[in-house]
């Protein structure tokens, strides 16, 4: 019992509102203080800082910035005319470009929170404009921002294939299919629930060929990053981290020359942006790999794999355990902090029962995203109900369908690995 005091620690922490990478930092000096004395300290200092000492993990800056790059070079801007061409005609017009920007919003930003801030700030309003109720709106926007770090180059996928071992660019193609049938479940909901409360189309008829095409030339640039960042990782191009610093470069060139909406005064917001955000992520990767120091000392991955063994040697009932596990573990815990914690544990119990570890990344990626979503302190809606002024409860009442929505596509990956790999199966 001894053992896991830290846990219990770590948890009273966080219900006291400690940000996640202070709670595992103090969870984990809580261990080395008054558990372990036998171990020096400078050890555990060592520990912090060779977690962040990795080439690998530029990546996360690298992909932070061009989120931000997007929201200042007029990309963001030109998604959204084509989301809106493509979908606007649809029962639900604008609710539908909300889902389908999200998901082109996905492969470039990677970031949930990032996209249901901007889609809050520019679209929120324009729905409410057009009809919609406002905690639609608002659960529209945040249902919606979970497609984003599922779709390349999100930044959890990188985060999980360099701790469960599996090679980036192969994590990239796999968050195609959940993404695209994540997004494809959302605007089947927005449709039932909009031919039920008559829900207008943004436009009077489906966009001509021609319009398509011309939308189409011009947003080519943001829509081409993440197909040209995974073709130069496939042939051998760049590493993910260069990748990053192309993806980079590419969006501020776009900004620059061909939108000319990226401005010199711009740089030092998004520098600032970049550096805020990619601070909070290596706060958590470093706290987390002192707690994993933690319990690799007291074998707590071993015990959790040998009892996940004991209880089922069915590869079925284990991930139906998991993803229990991680949607209630998702309601209190933010994604990339989870992802952090649990992959370490929970990726040696699925290999050990002959589950991909690819597949497995898709699995823990949807469910944590779904997490987000889920009350009581689900990022998301947290992020969506402060922007657009609605209330939780009001909020969670408009967010369950497509909660549940969610949970379907979760349960078709779970259980079918060629529908979850299919697209990495194709490279292979």
């Amino acid at each position: 019992m001894e053992a896991f005091l830290p846990v219990i620690v770590l948890f009273i922490l966080f219900f006291l509102n400690i940000p996640i990478g202070f709670a595992l930092m103090g969870s984990a000096l809580f261990y080395f203080m008054f558990l372990n004395t036998t171990m020096a300290m400078n050890m555990v200092i060592q520990q912090f800082v060779t977690a962040v000492e990795s080439f690998p993990y530029l990546a996360v800056p690298f992909f932070i910035m061009v989120g931000s790059v997007m929201n200042y070079s007029g990309i963001s801007e030109e998604l959204m005319n084509m989301a809106e061409v493509l979908a606007g005609h649809m029962k639900g017009g604008l609710a539908q470009v909300n889902c389908l920007l999200s998901a082109m919003m996905g492969g470039i930003s990677g970031s949930a929170n990032a996209d249901a801030a901007m889609e809050s700030k520019i679209l929120v309003p324009e729905m409410i404009k057009k009809g919609f109720s406002k905690p639609f709106s608002a659960a529209v926007t945040a249902a919606s921002s979970a497609v984003s770090p599922v779709i390349p180059p999100g930044t959890n996928l990188i985060l999980y294939a360099l701790i469960a071992n599996v090679p980036v660019g192969d994590m990239f193609l796999a968050g195609y299919t959940p993404g695209i049938l994540m997004t494809l479940a959302m605007m089947i909901t927005v449709h039932i629930i909009s031919v039920k409360r008559g829900y207008q189309p943004s436009r009077e008829r489906m966009a001509r060929p021609a319009e398509i095409g011309k939308q189409a030339v011009k947003s080519i640039w943001a829509l081409a990053i993440p197909f040209g960042i995974i073709l130069g990782m496939r042939i051998g191009m760049f590493t993910p981290t260069e990748a990053g610093g192309v993806a980079v470069f590419f969006c501020f060139m776009v900004g620059l020359f061909i939108y000319k909406k990226l401005k010199l005064h711009h740089i030092p917001i998004i520098l600032m942006e970049t550096v805020k955000s990619t601070g909070a992520v290596m706060i958590i990767i470093a706290s987390a790999k002192v707690f994993g120091y933690y319990m690799t000392l007291e074998r707590i991955p071993q015990m959790i794999t040998e009892g996940l063994m004991n209880f089922t040697n069915s590869p079925v009932v284990l991930l139906m355990i998991i993803n229990l596990l991680l949607l209630f573990v998702g309601m209190f815990i933010e994604g990339g902090a989870a992802l952090v914690i649990l992959a370490p544990l929970l990726v040696p119990a699925v290999k050990a029962l002959g589950v991909d570890p690819l597949h497995f990344g898709v699995i823990f990626i949807v469910n944590i995203m779904i997490g987000g979503l889920t009350p009581p302190f689900g990022s998301m809606m947290f992020t969506v109900c402060s922007i657009v002024d609605v209330k939780l409860e009001e909020f969670i009442r408009e967010v369950w369908p497509f909660i549940l929505s969610l949970a379907i596509v979760l349960l078709l990956v779970t259980y079918s690995s060629t529908v979850a790999l299919f697209i990495p199966n194709l490279f292979r």
